[in-house]
């Protein structure tokens, strides 16, 4: 997996970046792990499987709401977040870490709901400002762009962030 990275970690701003992430206590664990760790890349997977189920949950809520509720694209897409956060808390839970299950309940599920309000933000920034700078000519499919674009984006730091702090506990 190195090998298909120097290419890009060769670049002087990503190089810049893995510096700062291999400095910083707290992200240099992660980093250490996702390369030799065969477990973590499953782990990832499963999360981004658990994410791609959100997003289904998450465009199907917001189309619904954007065109059938008429609801402005704010407030269908803060709709549309929580309800795939929720559809997400549990999913992790369950599948991506079993054991997670140990600890109790309300407070992961805070923890959850705190890196998720990070992530709603980029979501928000991102979908809103390409939608209206950039993909607003193209109507439903121009905001729909705009919101896979801000997902996959959220999808990394949600997985780093939660995997640090929220699962950090789980070998």
């Amino acid at each position: 997996m190195s090998k298909l990275l120097d290419p890009i970690l060769a670049s002087p701003a990503m190089s810049k970046f893995v510096l700062l992430v291999r400095t910083s206590p707290r992200w240099r664990s992660l980093y250490t792990r996702l390369p030799s760790n065969r477990k973590e890349i499953e782990r990832f997977g499963k999360f981004a499987t658990v994410g791609a189920i959100g997003a289904v949950v998450d465009f199907g809520v917001l189309n619904l709401l954007i065109l059938v509720f008429g609801f402005s694209k704010f407030w269908a897409n803060t709709c549309s977040f929580s309800a795939a956060v929720l559809s997400n808390f549990v999913w992790n839970r369950l599948w991506t870490f079993p054991e997670s299950r140990e600890q109790g309940l309300l407070p992961q599920m805070i923890q959850f709901a705190l890196v998720s309000v990070g992530g709603y933000i980029l979501n928000q920034i991102i979908f809103l400002g390409l939608d209206s700078l950039v993909f607003h000519v193209w109507g439903t499919l121009g905001y729909n762009i705009a919101k896979a674009i801000a997902i996959l984006v959220v999808l990394f730091w949600n997985y780093g962030v939660n995997r640090i702090w929220t699962y950090g506990s789980i070998e």
